[in-house]
């Protein structure tokens, strides 16, 4: 009796030291061999097609988590060398769904130039790198230069603010999007690494050859804010191991001029959903129009629009953020990627997007793979903002650098003194 009560005690004793040989086996070595294997989501409802017609893209289904296979440095040892899991003696699909030359009304908002002028080219482009990396961790640690949410730790950040942390678990990148500012051909490039996509199910090998509606479908992508749902309390965990050696990166513009060219795409265009939830409030609140059309279109045939004072005026209204936090496309880069409580390998700018592009697809080691999209060129910011500024009385003008200047400053982007004095 006295034997088998102290058989039992060992065998307590023996597994509770395992499982403590675990905790700190993955806390210090990392999460190289565990495989963990959520359950895969359901699979999207088909869409109705017209009898004979091509079939739509196809998700793919989640792979299991073999996410954590690195146990290399700087998030490099996971990668592959290649794309695999094209099913042998398959073709790559040839349909091609690139748009064509600008020329449209829409074209020239959205701001597409698939042609290929050469960009200038920086003499140092890992030292302008550095360079960048070097500021923003400086400014995040230098406790003058204060803004709202910065002393916070990760673990304070609510999952709804993770939603733009996309993750490619087969080269080990995490991608913090930010809405105009390249994101829709940074999203292909993404769907394109990481096989969540294919046509007749043969993953996507052109990111422009992904159409734009499956590229902005949340279900495409697997995001921060997915793994609560997937993996529970050890969700945190596992995001701060893939934070730890995925390389991460993100990139920026002139804030300013992200603010235009999202009035443009959003309010000069017929676009339902944010003439209904944006436009109407605005054009009640500082248009004096107490009863707008029900639709876009009736709006549009009336000649009536939103300003871009109209939309300003929305922005600093202290009321806005007391209804909802801003929508995705004018809130703070700081606020959508969390630059001081993560530690960015790559900071890349709009306004440098070609060199930069090319830069980082080398550092991932997948440039042999895809190129990135031929890139639209930005006239420059300070002849879009004088233009849009002029009409903008220079105390909302210093009003909005305020509520923006966290952006400029961690970013590196001038001060716009010409905006913001008489």
């Amino acid at each position: 009796m006295a034997k088998s009560r102290l058989l039992r005690l060992w065998l307590v004793l023996g597994s509770l030291f395992m499982i403590l040989l675990i905790i700190v086996y993955w806390d210090n070595v990392g999460a190289a061999h565990f495989y963990l294997h959520p359950a895969p989501p359901r699979p999207p409802a088909p869409e109705p097609r017209p009898s004979g017609g091509p079939a739509p893209p196809r998700l793919l289904p989640a792979r299991p988590l073999e996410m954590l296979l690195l146990g290399g440095s700087g998030g490099g040892g996971g990668r592959q060398p290649g794309l695999a899991g094209r099913p042998a003696g398959q073709p790559w699909p040839r349909a091609s769904r690139k748009p064509g030359p600008p020329g449209n009304l829409e074209e020239s908002v959205r701001g597409y130039d698939w042609s290929s002028p050469a960009a200038p080219q920086s003499a140092d482009p890992d030292g302008r790198q550095a360079e960048r990396r070097s500021v923003l961790r400086e400014l995040c640690a230098n406790a003058s230069f204060v803004f709202p949410t910065k002393e916070r730790s990760f673990d304070d950040i609510p999952n709804y603010e993770l939603n733009h942390l996309i993750v490619d678990d087969r080269h080990g990148v995490i991608y913090c999007y930010v809405p105009k500012v390249a994101c829709t051909n940074w999203k292909r490039v993404m769907i394109v690494l990481s096989q969540s996509l294919s046509d007749r199910g043969v993953p996507y090998r052109d990111p422009l050859d992904i159409p734009r509606e499956y590229v902005h479908n949340s279900s495409t992508h697997l995001t921060f804010n997915k793994f609560w749902r997937r993996y529970g309390k050890f969700s945190r965990h596992l995001m701060k191991i893939k934070l730890k050696k995925y390389t991460k990166f993100l990139f920026v513009r002139d804030p300013f001029v992200r603010l235009i060219s999202a009035f443009r795409s959003k309010f000069e265009l017929e676009n339902e959903e944010f003439y209904r939830k944006f436009a109407v409030p605005m054009l009640q609140m500082y248009s004096n129009h107490t009863s707008p059309p029900a639709s876009v279109s009736e709006a549009f045939s009336a000649g009536l629009r939103v300003s871009f004072a109209n939309f300003i005026q929305y922005l600093l209204d202290p009321h806005t953020e007391q209804l909802a936090p801003f929508n995705e496309h004018w809130r703070q880069v700081h606020r959508l990627c969390h630059p001081c409580q993560i530690d960015y390998d790559f900071v890349g700018k709009l306004e440098t997007l070609d060199q930069d592009a090319a830069q980082l697809l080398r550092l991932l080691k997948v440039d042999k793979l895809l190129h990135f999209p031929p890139s639209y060129r930005n006239r420059t910011a300070s002849s879009w903002e004088e233009g849009w500024f002029a009409q903008i009385p220079l105390a909302w003008r210093q009003q909005l650098y305020k509520l923006y200047e966290a952006d400029f400053v961690l970013f590196g982007y001038p001060k716009p003194e010409n905006l913001l004095r008489d």
